[in-house]
């Protein structure tokens, strides 16, 4: 099965085997969100890191929680001997393996066998009055101390040149990665959106949610033409390719959120070729 395919599939109830996160939930993490790269920006300013395709985690202290602020549930030796201070990273299956980890997130007790593949790729930690130059050199110590296989820190160079990022940004997608992180080394930590921390791809990429379903034509007829969907700015639009059959004949529900590609926008704010990638798990949101 095809990757957003199998997503869809998870997504739309067929998970039987799986059981559903609890309702316990805290309030969401406060944290950094990247804006897209510009390519104006002074590179020396600024460390480079690999995006990790997985799911954004957070440890307070004494549990993983989610973006949204949903309390995970990896079994006691997965986050035995993590510290008492807080960090975050990416929890992470692998290359191409977005939807592994997203199954896995998504159940209350996921088999141990299905955790031992798991990565969690630690990025930050809020520690305040502190550069992200130093945040670095904190959060290795944190995974030096933790000392388990399954925590790493991701590591952060620096590169002269937007040609020379542009020839990193290539190599890692190449090598199956979904794109770049820059983030200036002097910016303290910043919950939100700010000029501090981009995020660069081949693609942009954005959420909306499913407001809507518009029947097909011709050989799409009796089955999903287009979603509506509404950004999280209140912004509606339309959204007609990128499915498969699969999800034509099944498409997300309204009020699910998916994920889009898009190159750059109209003169209305509308995103321009904006193509349908995935259904995000709601443990993200």
């Amino acid at each position: 099965m095809q990757r957003r395919d199998l997503l869809t599939h998870l997504s739309l109830g067929c998970l039987g085997s799986l059981v559903a996160l609890p309702a316990r939930a805290t309030q969401p993490p406060a944290l950094w969100l990247a804006n897209p790269y510009q390519g104006d920006e002074k590179l020396t300013e600024y460390w480079v890191s690999e995006k990790y395709d997985g799911i954004r985690g957070y440890w307070d202290g004494r549990q993983l929680l989610s973006r949204s602020g949903k309390v995970l549930t990896p079994p006691n030796w997965f986050v035995k001997d993590w510290p008492t201070q807080p960090f975050e990273g990416e929890l992470w299956a692998g290359l191409g393996q977005f939807e592994q980890a997203a199954s896995v997130i998504q159940q209350r007790q996921a088999p141990d066998s299905d955790w031992h593949a798991m990565r969690f790729m630690v990025f930050d930690m809020q520690t305040p009055n502190q550069a992200f130059t130093e945040r670095i050199v904190r959060y290795q110590n944190i995974v030096k101390e933790i000392g388990k296989p399954w925590v790493q820190a991701v590591t952060q160079s620096q590169v002269p040149s937007h040609a020379a990022l542009k020839a990193l940004l290539n190599t890692t997608v190449k090598a199956g990665g979904e794109g770049l992180v820059l983030h200036r080394g002097s910016s303290l930590y910043q919950s939100g959106r700010n000029s501090d921390v981009f995020k660069l791809k081949r693609q942009e990429d954005a959420e909306a949610k499913v407001v809507g379903h518009e029947g097909g034509q011709g050989k799409h007829a009796k089955r999903l033409g287009a979603l509506w969907v509404e950004t999280p700015q209140g912004l509606r639009f339309k959204l007609g390719t990128g499915f498969s059959d699969f999800q034509r004949e099944n498409p997300p529900a309204v009020g699910q959120w998916v994920t889009y590609t898009y190159r750059g926008l109209t003169d209305k704010g509308v995103p321009r070729f904006a193509s349908f990638v995935r259904i995000r798990p709601a443990v993200e949101r």
